[in-house]
């Protein structure tokens, strides 16, 4: 074992700065191909590395050193830069097909009897969850429990 990683000690002081680099872009490679944006930052932490290498003459201890304070300081500025908060979607409830219908108002095709029932929007049957109401009676979507819609008349609805 000892000797496996003597080799690989001698090998990444014989390359100095491509060293850094090297394993930069194998960081950055592997990200592509385990997509998670942790890689990246490191990558490029190790790129860094090597390009100050080969215009300062660094340390082993620097190097790492470097390393790790560049690779903490990346993460945290991408995690907040690439952060959700950040990414505002033009239609934010797009996989949440209930929660986009909240507010519309719709007409009972089908009475709900026993607290449920079922409307139509669209070409989609949905089942509803409400208080009794005949066919025919305009309601409001003021909630969404999963597939089912809750539902209210609209005259208690405030409108």
């Amino acid at each position: 074992m000892e000797e496996g990683s003597s080799y690989i000690l001698t090998l990444a002081e014989e390359l100095g700065p491509w060293a850094w680099l090297i394993g930069g872009i194998v960081l950055l490679a592997l990200e592509l191909a385990i997509p998670g944006s942790f890689l990246v930052w490191l990558g490029l932490a190790a790129v860094i590395v090597g390009l100050v290498s080969f215009a300062v003459d660094l340390s082993w201890q620097a190097a790492w050193i470097g390393f790790a304070v560049l690779a903490l300081i990346l993460l945290l500025l991408g995690r907040r830069w690439f952060s959700a908060e950040r990414t505002q979607s033009d239609r934010p409830h797009l996989n949440e097909r209930g929660l986009a219908l909240i507010g519309r108002r719709f007409t009972l095709l089908e009475p709900i009897a026993d607290g449920e029932g079922r409307i139509r929007i669209g070409d989609t049957l949905w089942r509803v969850q409400g208080p009794d109401l005949a066919a025919g009676t305009r309601i409001e979507i003021n909630g969404s429990d999963g597939a089912t819609l809750i539902v209210v008349p609209v005259a208690e609805a405030g409108n």
